[in-house]
This record gives structure tokens, sequence and C-alpha cells, in this order.
């Protein structure tokens, strides 16, 4: 069984570039922290846990001028075990005045605990499905950070009715159940309001899925949502205002759907200004992952009462609508909607992917240098601190400071995943996420790291334990000194890692390394770093003036430095090959205090040729001539030397 966690932006968000996005962003989360705080520890119901929710049919009424709510909520759902009675999650402060099980009253109790105790006619056995009706109504309370909000917008005042039930508001409005692991298969939503605020301006009505009617009632209106995905109660929502309602059309190769605006008036020329760009970034998205988990339904935008956002699904609702904050916003409906993350320890299934995707939006739409700027931002908040995993333990859960840590859950997050993409290759790492999206016991449902970690070996055929070990489950980062030496066209590097934690030994790497030339040249290199003091050898055709490692800050580090040095002693010259070149056979000689594990010989390709155990002596005579390096394996370092075989 599991958990959720979604994400809440409740600050006033601006239109920023890669330079200021990620402090926006770390403010951002800052105020999402104090946004749970209320609620983080009233989690699930586990007196909710004998059913599972099959389908809800919500048939509300609201006036936003009042602070009320009333309804009938009909809930299908099948026994997970004998039960003879049902309980649901239900405010205290909302009154239920009937329930009925095919038009037969059923006996109920309210409690202070907000659960909603109902006696079934007849105990219900395990498998089989039934239905019942609560009728309820009272003046919802809001959870402290607007489970349901009524208010105002505007310079008249116009009447607004919204709700946010993250994480656990949901009860604070209707009759449900919280349990966050149990995603109610479908809903139908009938928003019952009147048709005109009290200043004539006509009410539209919000929710989640695709609105299916209008029908007048006399003076009233019912908009009728239907949504057929699983959901969480969490992301069901509500509201209600005099709305501007406009249209972008997403092309969605040939099967088009819209993404709907629901807008203050007011706001209508700022917001047709700004949410175009969701168009883009949904064709974003939909190549680099697959198609909008919802287009049969619509994306959409309703504006409410904070600055911020949240992630609904079909239908974020808005406080701005800067390009970070509808990118956010929209990976959250692959990345925390469709696959929801299944703990509070695997919050960054949801966060970390979320801020990647928004940085995957800077690199598309605004350039690799910008990227790059957002990628240093990044890493300097990461590596502000030694310490942290971005895998939470069970006393961090108790922490709502530590679950919404910008710093790993977002950025931490967000940069193993984009070194993940750098030690698979694009095309590997693109189709592990859209398996990953596709995996039939994830799609709609909810999953862990490990299942993250399974999905993205089986599909790319890679053992990635020791990555995410190092980089998931343990903490800090690596710092790198390299050392490096110009011997006609060879380049030496001698590569040296520190660990600011000690809970990981050694980071195995692929480094980024620039070498530049006293005129002008460049050259990039990557070296597969598996050891500490390993050697490399790098032909570089010109005269070398400076070494920098990972100028690009595509790895999570700090404090790296390159030396030029002045001895090859520093690269193992004690060890000696003979002879160079050599027809045939090599003689090696070692100190005796260097214990060899492994010989491996190698082309200029980088392809291994032979391998064999420590010998003196190597026969080369059955490969071809040309240049060869030979890797010396020791218990603690990787020697490389290059060789001619005529």
């Amino acid at each position: 069984m599991k958990q959720f966690l979604t994400s809440i932006f409740l600050i006033f968000v601006i239109q920023i570039n890669a330079q200021d996005y990620n402090e926006t962003l770390n403010a951002i989360r800052a105020s999402e922290a104090n946004s749970a705080l209320q609620q983080i520890m009233n989690s699930q119901n586990a007196n909710t846990g004998n059913y599972d929710v099959k389908y809800h049919r919500l048939e509300l009424n609201v006036d936003p001028s009042v602070a009320e709510i009333s309804g009938d909520i009909t809930t299908y759902f099948e026994a997970k075990e004998a039960m003879a009675e049902i309980t649901f999650d239900l405010a205290d402060n909302l009154t239920v005045s009937q329930v009925l099980q095919r038009g037969n009253s059923l006996s109920y109790s309210q409690n202070s605990d907000d659960e909603l105790v109902i006696t079934l006619p007849v105990t219900q056995m395990e498998g089989v499905l039934d239905s019942l009706t609560v009728s309820y109504s009272g003046n919802p309370v809001s959870s402290g950070f607007g489970s349901f909000e009524q208010t105002t917008h505007g310079s008249d005042n116009d009447p607004i009715v919204w709700t946010l039930s993250e994480p656990y508001g949901a009860k604070g409005w209707w009759p449900c159940k919280q349990d966050l692991i149990d995603k109610i298969d479908a809903i139908d939503v009938y928003i019952r309001t009147p048709q005109l605020n009290p200043l004539n301006k006509p009410y539209v009505a919000v929710s989640n899925g695709l609105e299916q009617s209008q029908t007048v009632i006399g003076t009233e209106k019912v908009t009728h949502f239907k949504h057929n995905h699983p959901i969480p109660a969490y992301l069901i929502a509500i509201a209600v205002t005099n709305y501007d309602v406009y249209s972008h059309e997403v092309p969605n190769n040939g099967n088009p759907f819209d993404i709907v605006n629901y807008v203050y008036p007011e706001d209508i020329v700022t917001a047709q200004a700004s949410t175009g760009i969701t168009v883009d970034i949904m064709n974003l998205f939909t190549d680099l992952f697959e198609e909008y988990p919802f287009s049969d339904e619509k994306y959409g935008h309703a504006q409410f009462g904070w600055g911020g956002g949240m992630e609904h699904t079909t239908v974020s609702f808005m406080g701005s609508y800067s390009r970070a904050l509808i990118a956010h916003e929209l990976a959250h409906q692959w990345f925390g909607n469709k696959i929801t993350c299944g703990s509070w320890k695997d919050i960054w299934l949801n966060e970390g992917f979320a801020t990647y995707l928004a940085g995957l939006v800077i690199e598309d739409l605004d350039g690799e240098d910008s990227f790059k700027s957002w990628r240093q931002q990044t890493v300097a908040n990461i590596t502000s601190q030694t310490g942290g995993a971005v895998y939470l333990t069970d006393q961090d859960t108790t922490n709502v400071n530590r679950i919404f840590s910008s710093r790993l859950s977002y950025n931490k997050g967000a940069m193993v995943l984009h070194q993940l993409r750098r030690k698979l290759g694009d095309v590997d790492f693109y189709q592990g996420l859209q398996d990953y999206l596709e995996t039939p016991e994830l799609a709609f449902n909810y999953a862990k790291t490990q299942d993250f970690i399974d999905v993205m070996e089986l599909s790319t055929g890679q053992n990635l334990d020791e990555f995410f070990n190092d980089w998931i489950y343990n903490e800090g980062y690596p710092s790198y000194n390299v050392n490096w030496n110009q011997d006609e066209t060879q380049l030496q590097l001698m590569v040296s890692q520190s660990q600011s934690d000690a809970s990981v030994s050694f980071f195995e790497t692929l480094l980024p390394i620039r070498i530049l030339g006293t005129l002008g040249e460049s050259l990039d290199v990557v070296l597969d770093h598996t050891v500490n003091n390993e050697q490399f050898l790098e032909t570089v055709n010109f005269t070398v003036q400076e070494v920098l490692v990972d100028p690009d800050y595509h790895l999570i580090s700090k404090n790296n430095v390159a030396t030029l040095s002045t001895s090859d002693l520093d690269f193992n010259s004690e060890i000696i090959i003979y002879p160079n070149p050599t027809t045939s056979v090599i003689n090696i000689i070692k100190p005796e205090f260097i214990e060899v594990k492994m010989i491996k010989i190698y082309n200029s390709l980088g392809q291994v040729l032979m391998q064999q155990d420590w010998a003196a002596e190597v026969d080369l005579k059955t490969l071809a001539s040309g240049v060869l390096f030979v890797q010396i394996q020791t218990e603690d370092t990787i020697i490389n030397k290059r060789i001619i075989k005529n």
C-alpha cells in the first residue's frame, strides 16, 4: 500500500529566465513546506482500509457568494474483507442528513475524529461491489491552506469558491476516502450554481475531466464534468466564479484536444499573452515521453486565490501564468498524477521529475547556455551542504521541511535524473522513462523508487544499483583532483576523488573534461572514472594550456581542481613496459609492493581486445598492428600505458 505527495505552489511567481529560475523555485518550495505543515501528520484513516473505492458521483450545490456546500455523494465500493459497516472521512462540522442504499435508509453516526460510520443492512462479503448515497450540508472550514475557500476577486469583489485538498483536505468539503493509495476509477461531478452572480455576471464552473453539459433549471445551472481515469481524492477539485473562458488547441498528431483556460475577466489580457506557451511545453513533453495521459479529456488552467498553483488532474489551479509555473504543473500530469510517488520517502519521483522537466523546457526553448546556467545554480544549491540523501528515512517523513527539501527532493532529485541521462545517453534515458510511464502495474497507479529502478534496468539492460545507491539512497557528492601532464601528443591524467559524506566510499562517474590549448583549441572528453587515482591517456594534437573539470555542470560535485604535474612519478612511471614498439611480446616490470589484479589491452577506439590475470609477459601476436593501450588494474588504481605493435 502506498502514499502520495504532490506539489503546491504558494507564492507569487514572476516570469523568469534560467539565471533566477532556481532561486524562484527554492522560494516556492520553502513556501510549499509551510503549506503542508498543518496537515502532514493527518494521514489516511486506518478505518477506511477494508474497501476499495471504484466510482464517485458528486452532486454538489454551491453559491460562490455563500460559504456553504450541500450535496449527494454516491460511492461504489468493493469489500476487501467481510464488512458490516463502512467509514468515510468527513469533517464533523458538515452534517449528514441521510444515507440511502437502493432507496432504503441506513443507520449512521458522525464522530469527533471526522468519521462518518454507516451500518450496512447485511454483511458485505469480500469481493462484492455495492453502493450508497450520502446527503450532507454545512459550512466547510478551511483546513489551513484552502481545502474550501469562499472569497472574492477583482475591483467588483466578484464572489468565488474554490477547493484545494492536498494532502488531506478533501474531507473538509465532501464525504470521501482519503486513503491516498486508493485511486478512484472514475468520477462524475455535477455542480449546481446560480446562473448569475450578484452583479448579474454569468457563473462558470470548473472541475476535473471533460465538460459534458450545462443544464439551466430556472435561475440555476448544473454543469456536469466526467473524468474516466484513476484519481485520488486529493486531486478532485471544483471552482466557480465569473470566469472568462478561452482555449488553445493541441494538434496531438491528428487527435487534437483543448487546453481550456478559466481566467478572471480583469486578468484576461495578461493570461492570454502567457498561456499560449503551454502548447509548446505540451508538445515537448509529448515528444520526449508520451502523449498527454488525459488527452481524451482536456488540460486546463483555472485561476484561483493564491499566487502559485496546484496540479489537479486535467486542470491545474493557477495563481499566475509564469512559464516556470506552467511547466512544473504540467509536468506533474505525467509524474505525480498518472504515476504518483508511492510514499513520502519517494517524493522525488514527483518533485525531482517535475523540477527536471521544467529544466528541460529551458533547454528546449532557451538553449544550452541557459540550461547550463540552470544546472550551475541547481548544483550550487545541492552542494551548499555536504550531506543529505534524496530518499527519505522513516524519521525524515515526520519532518515536513525535510520532505519538501528544495535541496534534496527537488534539486538533487532533478540532477540525479540529469546524470542518469548522461550515463545512459538520450535514446536509452528517454526510452526508459517512456517504459516507466507505460508499465501496466504503475500507469495510473503508484510507484516507489525501486519500481523506477527496476523499469530502467529492464529497459536499458544495465545494472544501475550502484548508481542509485550512491546518488539516491546515500549522501553527499564527490570532489575531483586531476593531475595532468603532456608527452608529445599524449595527455596523461590522474583522477583522484574525495567524498563529502562517508556514506559513499566512491562515486563511479562519467567525468567530463575540457582540454584547452595555447592557441585557443578545445577538446571535450569524458573519462569513465571507476576507481580512485585512476590514470587516463588522451591523444591531443595541440599544446595543452589548461584542463577544466566538469565545466558545464553536468555533475553534482564541488571544489574540483586540475593541476599541471611536473613529475612522471605521478603517473606511475615505476611500471615499465618493453619493448615498445613490439612485434609480439611485451614485458612488464613492476615494484613488488604493487599487486596487479588484471591486465586489459584496448585499441584506439576503446575496445577491449584481450584481458588476463597478472603475468610479467603478455603475448600480443594475435592482435592487429597499431596503437594499443595496456591497462593495468591494481587494488586501488588503474594505470594506462600506450604501446605500438608493428
